[in-house]
């Protein structure tokens, strides 16, 4: 290794010379004991030679920071999760580190070698999938980690905070289904995502508890995005029998969806009613405005916040699983069905 190297050498450069994984190296640096004599000596002994600089000591009671974690910062859903942590940190006297770790090794390692680096009282993820290859890393690190609206069963160790999505998607449909709309399309979020199964299933138990067969013609492929929102939107609208309302699974997809409607010549809700998911400062800023359910997002996050900060005082989660009531928030998106 050239000297230019010595004086920028990363933990993962030490755990890829030492044939050992960064949450090893992280351990040997901590002074924490479950590493095997000839493994911690190898790894001493590269921090050695590279005079790297060894992770302060936590010492006891908060290191005043918390690390907020996205894989993209541009939408509001970000905005809201920052605003949620921010009206926690700000009133504890604690910092925030915002991060948006795109995929790739390359960022995750600069990432986890930028956190290895220094105190954190703990880590909250808003990118909903926590992998166990990223959940051991972080455990290495000896940081809680809360997971926001999370993929699945979070690892054990990683303690969660979501919302009712079966119960607000039911909510939407039934509300829909109370306006006289029998042809109910629904436009889905990710697959994967717990949060988008959740939503799909509100959605099949309200139409089956009202005696309404479930057409899988009307189920449409979405990513929480605004373009597959309208392109979602205008497949369900060119159906030989189009559907009277759409439930999106969430707010972007149902300003795709107004998007298609205009395109199509429909009227909202005259002519097709709209429903979201979220409730972002969005749907008060369109016309109409948006039927949606409200997801608390920034409390959500201020929940994490507030997690995190116990967790620094007790040194444990009091629950690893916390969820949040949904509420649906009729507004001029939707109507009664338009008579055939």
């Amino acid at each position: 290794m050239t000297e230019a190297k010595k004086n920028r050498v990363t933990i993962s450069d030490i755990a890829r010379e030492a044939g050992v994984s960064v949450p090893t190296v992280s351990k040997v640096l901590n002074g924490r004991p479950e590493v095997a004599a000839h493994t911690r000596e190898r790894v001493e002994k590269l921090i050695s030679r590279y005079n790297y600089s060894r992770r302060a000591s936590h010492g006891t009671g908060r290191a005043g920071l918390i690390d907020l974690v996205f894989h993209t910062l541009d939408n509001e859903w970000a905005m809201e999760i920052v605003r949620g942590v921010e009206s926690v940190t700000h009133d504890a006297g604690v910092g925030m580190v915002v991060s948006a770790v795109h995929d790739g090794r390359k960022t995750e390692r600069a990432w986890l070698d930028n956190l290895t680096s220094r105190r954190s009282d703990g880590i909250i993820l808003a990118v909903t999938e926590l992998g166990p290859r990223h959940a051991e890393q972080l455990h290495g690190l000896g940081v809680p980690v809360i997971i926001i609206d999370s993929l699945g069963q979070p690892e054990p160790r990683v303690a969660s905070v979501g919302a009712t999505n079966w119960s607000g998607a039911r909510t939407a449909v039934e509300h829909l289904l109370d306006q006289g709309h029998q042809r109910i399309g629904f436009i889905g979020g990710p697959p994967q995502l717990q949060c988008s199964t959740a939503r799909l299933d509100g959605y099949r138990s309200a139409l089956m508890a009202a005696g309404v067969p479930v057409d899988d013609d009307l189920l449409a492929d979405g990513d929480f995005t605004y373009a597959r929102g309208e392109a979602a939107a205008l497949e369900l609208l060119d159906l030989p029998e189009p559907p009277t309302a759409i439930f999106a699974a969430n707010d972007l997809e149902a300003l795709g969806a107004y998007r298609a409607a205009e395109q199509r010549g429909l009227r909202i809700p005259d002519d097709i009613s709209v429903v979201g998911f979220d409730d972002l400062p969005m749907a008060q800023w369109i016309s109409p405005t948006l039927t949606t359910v409200n997801q608390p997002v920034a409390t959500m996050a201020a929940e994490a916040a507030r997690m995190v900060l116990r967790h620094s005082e007790t040194g444990r989660f009091e629950t690893n699983r916390v969820e949040l009531a949904t509420e649906l928030v009729v507004r001029g998106s939707t109507g009664p069905a338009p008579k055939p």
